[in-house]
């Protein structure tokens, strides 16, 4: 055991115990290096430095240099103090707390290193790791220590409880045994939820990719969406200053001859007001010879009253442009013909193509469909259609009909309208699909992929797995989008806003047809 006089002199003074990292002052005293920098933060708020110890004031932050010799002194007389101690010290140490290495649970001590060197090595001296719970170590009926485990009960027991307690004659083990069992199931449960952690680690980071994914392909689609409406909105600002500059110049046109003509209509109205109030004055004069003398000498003005009053005023009303008017024709063709421009550039611009030629194939068509005359509407009928012989055409039982066109490449949109009444389905499919019993239905083979609904409900089918839909419909307009490629068939509800009802994800290996199926009353529309 270390002397008492060396113990002090290796004790921090502000913890009053031995030295942790010790640091050294310039005036020359040692502490524990998370002690002194403790009583520095507290002094940083005054900025006034004091040993804590002899009370010596620093001008500025004293530096902090490592007693490295100290701390080699205190790992040679105390090793177990290079590291955190249990905070249980030595029974036998009574003169200073010295930190222990081991208890005996027979002693019911524990004991630092010096006390350790000459403790019994018997086996009833049970050592471990220090502590001071002795209670949970012995037996609490016969107050032995606990060496079995009862494999039965699964409780630690001692040698009594095994002989003559009540787990007599029962499978007991060792408790080093037992502990060792449990720590190799341990080790499984461990090994198991490791490499559960891993996957689990692994899905985040997939998890975390696709995120970046989307985010980067919602950055790009943000931006060329963003360009597009801006240019779009410019194509539009463009068409309205020519339209607006084509009515400006027609309102010229229009006015130009109808403000002549009020000019020089206003001159004769002044001309018309002078004559006016010379006849006036010569009305109201009473010296019969002055007045005959006056009108003798306008004559010319009098008859020019008389008979030329009417030829001008025809003159001027042949001079008013009859029927001229603005161009609303032509204004209304230029806009027209402006917005039809900039939807045309906007679908090629778009990343699908609006498919508008899909028409229903009368040869694919049972009997119990009707088909409108445009190839645009099929609807289930009564009445047979007595369709001509065809290898292509599907059992009346069958009441569907593929589009005349197929798709093999690029993305396709398209819109249909259904009916409010009877039970229809939107499909796609190949064309080597079945022709007769319930294998050619649409959804009920791995060849097609459908979206069944009616009033009530909607439901998607593929190779005759069935999945109900949460959501009913609330509008007759359903939009379908084809990534072939992508191998991604969508179903939209066209409702306000547009609602995603189904994404099939394929490998698509074959040319795909639009399909459509009408049960008994219903009808669907391909939309132009």
């Amino acid at each position: 055991m270390a002397p008492a006089v060396l113990r002090e002199e290796l004790t921090c003074p502000i913890c009053l115990s031995i030295f942790k990292d010790p640091v050294l002052l310039r005036c020359g005293h040692n502490f524990c290096l998370g002690c002194i920098e403790k009583v520095l933060r507290t002094q940083d708020r005054v900025s006034v430095y004091i040993c804590p110890l002899c009370r010596k004031r620093f001008t500025n932050r004293p530096a902090l240099q490592r007693n490295l010799k100290l701390c080699n002194i205190v790992g040679v007389v105390f090793p177990t103090h290079q590291g955190t101690h249990s905070g249980v010290f030595c029974t036998y140490c009574i003169l200073s707390p010295v930190p222990a290495t081991k208890s005996c649970l027979h002693c019911e001590a524990s004991l630092c290193d010096a006390h350790l060197r000459v403790h019994s090595k018997s086996e009833e001296h049970v050592l471990t790791e220090p502590t001071t719970s002795w209670g949970n170590r012995k037996c609490s009926i016969h107050k032995k220590l606990l060496e079995y485990y009862c494999t039965e009960d699964a409780a630690c027991i001692c040698a009594s409880c095994s002989l003559v307690g009540e787990h007599r004659g029962h499978q007991v083990e060792l408790l080093n045994e037992a502990s060792e069992k449990k720590k190799q199931k341990l080790r499984d449960v461990l090994q198991k939820l490791t490499t559960k952690r891993e996957k689990t680690e692994k899905r985040v980071q997939s998890l975390q990719k696709h995120r970046r994914e989307v985010q980067e392909k919602a950055a790009g689609v943000t931006e060329r969406l963003t360009a597009l409406i801006r240019d779009i909105r410019k194509q539009l600002e463009d068409l309205e200053k020519q339209v607006l500059s084509d009515l400006t110049r027609q309102q010229e046109q229009v006015l130009l001859p109808i403000s002549d003509l009020i000019q020089q209509l206003q001159k004769e109205k002044d001309e018309l007001t002078r004559k006016m109030c010379h006849i006036r004055k010569l009305y109201n004069m009473t010296d019969p010879l002055t007045l005959l003398q006056e009108q003798e000498s306008h004559r010319a003005d009098f008859c020019g009253a008389e008979k030329g009053d009417n030829e001008d005023s025809e003159r001027a009303d042949k001079q008013v442009p009859a029927g001229e008017d603005l161009g609303e024709g032509l204004i209304s063709v230029t806009l027209y013909r402006g917005l039809a421009d900039i939807v045309t550039d906007i679908k090629k611009r778009l990343y699908v193509q609006v498919t508008s030629d899909i028409l229903l194939d009368v040869n694919t068509a049972p009997n119990t469909v009707n088909v409108s005359g445009d190839l645009k509407t099929a609807s289930w009928t009564e009445l047979n259609q007595e369709w001509a012989e065809s290898s292509q055409r599907f059992t009346d039982n069958v009441p569907q009909v593929l589009s005349t066109r197929s798709f093999s490449s690029g993305q396709h949109y398209w819109e249909v309208a259904t009916s409010e009444e009877g039970e229809w389905g939107l499909a796609v499919c190949y064309a080597s699909i079945e022709r007769q019993g319930d294998a050619s239905e649409l959804g009920k083979n791995n060849k097609s992929w459908a979206l069944y609904g009616n009033e009530n409900k909607c439901t998607v089918v593929h190779n005759t797995i069935i999945s109900p839909l949460s959501h009913r419909l609330s509008c007759d307009r359903v939009g379908i989008l084809l990534d072939y490629e992508g191998g991604r068939l969508s179903f939209y509800e066209l409702s306000d806003p547009i609602k995603h009802l189904q994404t099939f994800t394929a490998t698509f290996t074959e040319p795909l047809h639009a399909a459509f199926w009408v049960g008994l009353h219903a009808r669907v529309s391909i939309m132009t």
